[in-house]
């Protein structure tokens, strides 16, 4: 590897950790990268905070389940620019149905409905950027 090739390989090595550190939950401490036998370390300052339980009822409303954004990143409605959305609200959902995607470091995950029942509430936007646990949408639970 030449010495040319080494600087572009850190240059893009750092990149690629800067957006890593971007979108892991909770604040980081420290970041050890090593390039020679690839080696990355990550250090939380605390514990990673626990995922929100998805699908939990929201406390005003037991009859409604609130979906939540599984990681940071950009959340989207529909599968594709122009598309018509996955979802809206007054659409019945079955449980483990794509509601949306959100995307990070260019992948696109898919986010699905915990449970069954009628989408009472879009909350966030399409193509918004959302945080970890960040309420999605609301869902009036199938009794």
């Amino acid at each position: 590897m030449t010495e040319q090739d080494l600087h572009a390989a850190l240059r893009l090595l750092r990149e690629e950790v800067g957006n890593l550190v971007k979108t892991v939950p909770g604040p980081v401490a420290s970041v050890s990268v090593r390039l020679g036998e690839c080696s990355l370390e990550v250090a939380w300052a605390g514990a990673a905070p626990e995922a929100p339980p998805a699908g939990q009822p929201v406390a005003e409303d037991p009859g409604l389940a609130v979906v939540t954004a599984p990681l940071v990143g950009t959340f989207y409605l529909a599968p594709e620019p122009g598309a018509p959305p996955f979802v809206r609200a007054g659409d019945r959902v079955e449980a483990g149905q794509t509601i949306g995607i959100v995307e990070a470091m260019k992948l696109m995950n898919p986010v699905a409905a915990d449970c069954s029942g009628e989408v009472v509430e879009v909350v966030a936007g399409d193509a918004e950027p959302v945080e970890y646990g960040q309420e999605l949408m609301r869902i009036r639970v199938d009794r």
